[in-house]
Order: structure tokens, then C-alpha cells, then sequence
């Protein structure tokens, strides 16, 4: 029955799940995810959730085989905050520590495995990378 689950998650005034819900693809258009306000250069800015939607899933870990999504007044959100150059400087120095390997010293190109904690090439040598 392809409708039922339209009805069983169709409810605007949040009788059944305490928040306003709608099914996929049908909440009103001033509503938006965390993921559609970033697309559109927004935060929700510390509002409370205005709603769900709500939708079957076969994904793992699905409680009950249901998904939810949260949704955010497009309306009270707040434009994304950009960085200083000073924060994107320590952004910069923190990943670029990630990648740098502790024996040889060189930049891996990649994060190094925390349970190596070297890069590749020097794990292989001490024998510890199988």
C-alpha cells in the first residue's frame, strides 16, 4: 500500500509525535534541513526544531525501520559564520599534523592511521603494517 505510509507519518500539528511531521518530500517550503540551510549559505542560528520528517528505511541501525530528519525555520536562520584568517591558519597547521609522519618526518599525503601512528612506507619497515 504505497499511501500508508504518507497517513502514518502525516502529522502537521504534532498530536502523534510531539513536533510537527510530515513524510518525505512534503513539508512546507519555509522548513529546511541542517544539510538545505548550509546549501543555501544558512545556520539555525540556536531556534529550536520547528519539525521531522519522517520516512521508512531498511538502513542498520533504524530504529523500527524509521528515519528522521530534523527541520529549521528558513526564515530564523542566521547566515554561516566565516573563519578568520587566523582560524583557518590553525585548521591548516592541525591537518597538515595529521598527515605528517613522526619517524620520518615527511608529509604522507594522507591522514595517518591512528593505530600505526606513522605513515605506511615507515610501519612496513618496522614490521608493524600487515
Amino acid at each position: 500500500m504505497p499511501g500508508r505510509s504518507l497517513v502514518r507519518f502525516f502529522d502537521p500539528v504534532g498530536a502523534r509525535y510531539g513536533i510537527p511531521t510530515w513524510p518525505w518530500r512534503m513539508a512546507p517550503e519555509h522548513l529546511a534541513t541542517r544539510r538545505q540551510l548550509a546549501a543555501r549559505g544558512l545556520r539555525p542560528g540556536g531556534q529550536d526544531i520547528a519539525g521531522q520528517v519522517l520516512w521508512r528505511s531498511r538502513r542498520y541501525g533504524a530504529p523500527g525501520g524509521v528515519r528522521a530528519a530534523y527541520l529549521y525555520d528558513i526564515r530564523l536562520a542566521l547566515p554561516k559564520r566565516i573563519p578568520t584568517g587566523a582560524q583557518r591558519a590553525a585548521l591548516a597547521k592541525a591537518l597538515a599534523a595529521r598527515r605528517t609522519c613522526p619517524e620520518c618526518g615527511r608529509d604522507a599525503g594522507y591522514v595517518l592511521p591512528r593505530r600505526l601512528g606513522t605513515c605506511l612506507d615507515c610501519a612496513e619497515i618496522w614490521g608493524v603494517a600487515s
